[in-house]
C-alpha cells in the first residue's frame, strides 16, 4: 500500500535532476560513506552485482562517480567526482523537501517509532530468510 505510491512519488521528485530512485541511492551511499566496491553497494543496497554495475556505469557517463585506486588492482572502488557531489546536494534540498511533505502531521515521536517498527520488521524478514532450513 505505500511502497508504490512513495517509489512513484520520489521517482517523480527525482526526475527533476534526471535521476531515477537506484541511481539517487548510490549517491547517497557514496555521499555518506565515502569511496565503495561495488560489492559494498550491492550490500547496502540488498541487490545484486550486475544491478549495480549497470547503475554506475549511467552514473559514470553522467560524469557523477569515477573509479579511484583500490588496495587491489582487481578491486573497483568507486567514489562521487565533483559534479556527483554538486548533484548530491541538489537533490538532498528535493529529498529534504519531499520527506517533509510525506511526513507532515507525524510527530517526531511518532516518526521515531515507525522508524523502529519498521527495523524490527526488516530483521525479522531477515532472519527467517537467515533461518529458512529449520
Amino acid at each position: 500500500m505505500l511502497y508504490r505510491p512513495f517509489e512513484n512519488r520520489l521517482n517523480l521528485e527525482l526526475s527533476k535532476h534526471n535521476l531515477y530512485r537506484a541511481q539517487w541511492s548510490i549517491l547517497y551511499y557514496l555521499a555518506n560513506y565515502g569511496s565503495a566496491t561495488l560489492v559494498e553497494i550491492s550490500n547496502y543496497l540488498g541487490v545484486e552485482k550486475p544491478t549495480v554495475t549497470r547503475t554506475v556505469t549511467r552514473l559514470e557517463e553522467l560524469g557523477y562517480v569515477e573509479h579511484v585506486p583500490g588496495k587491489d588492482r582487481r578491486e573497483k572502488r568507486m567514489q562521487l567526482t565533483e559534479p556527483g557531489s554538486k548533484i548530491y546536494q541538489d537533490v538532498r534540498v528535493t529529498i529534504d523537501q519531499f520527506e517533509q511533505d510525506i511526513l507532515k502531521g507525524i510527530s517526531e515521536e511518532e516518526q521515531l517509532q515507525a522508524i523502529r517498527i519498521m527495523k524490527e520488521i526488516r530483521n525479522n524478514i531477515l532472519q527467517k530468510g537467515d533461518n529458512k532450513n529449520d
